[in-house]
């Protein structure tokens, strides 16, 4: 289901018909465009706790099983090409590693209420996959020189 939008000039000329037309949407937020800035999303209080409460305890069963369970592990490693499939690029071991940091990551981003960090693992992972399907560049990885190659760009992320 899409969230509906509307300019930031709409919510600023037409402040309480914008309010209703998020009471009325289905997501019960709004997409707030803007051509100066980065755009919003506008939601009421409840709405954003529900959305929170929700993913809070998701984050938390799915942590509390993959500490528990060696199978549940066994299986979240098997799904993980369906959910990231650049994994693919990654040997087995690595898809390990990257399940792993990604549940402490999971772990410790919801404790502090902060989904950040649990993105930029897996940024950092798809972008080693990245480098690991090129040819070029995983030669040079394999290699284990140590000479430094000079600066390497920020990576964009999507």
């Amino acid at each position: 289901m899409g969230v509906h939008e509307v300019t930031f000039s709409e919510l600023q000329l037409q402040g309480k018909a914008t309010v209703e037309r998020l009471r009325k949407s289905p997501a019960q937020s709004l997409l707030v465009r803007r051509r100066d800035a980065e755009d919003l999303v506008l939601t009421t209080a409840a709405r954003a706790e529900l959305e929170h409460a929700a993913a809070s305890v998701t984050t938390r069963m799915f942590v509390a099983l993959m500490r528990r369970d060696g199978g549940v592990r066994e299986l979240v490693t098997d799904v993980l090409p369906e959910v990231f499939p650049w994994v693919a690029f990654l040997s087995k071991e690595e898809v390990q590693e990257f399940v792993v940091e990604l549940v402490a990551t999971l772990r410790a981003a919801e404790s502090l209420d902060n989904p950040a960090p649990v993105v930029q693992v897996i940024e950092a992972w798809r972008h080693t996959a990245e480098v690991l399907a090129d040819p070029e560049l995983a030669a040079i990885l394999a290699s284990g020189t140590d000479e430094d190659l000079g600066v390497v760009a920020a990576p964009v992320v999507s």
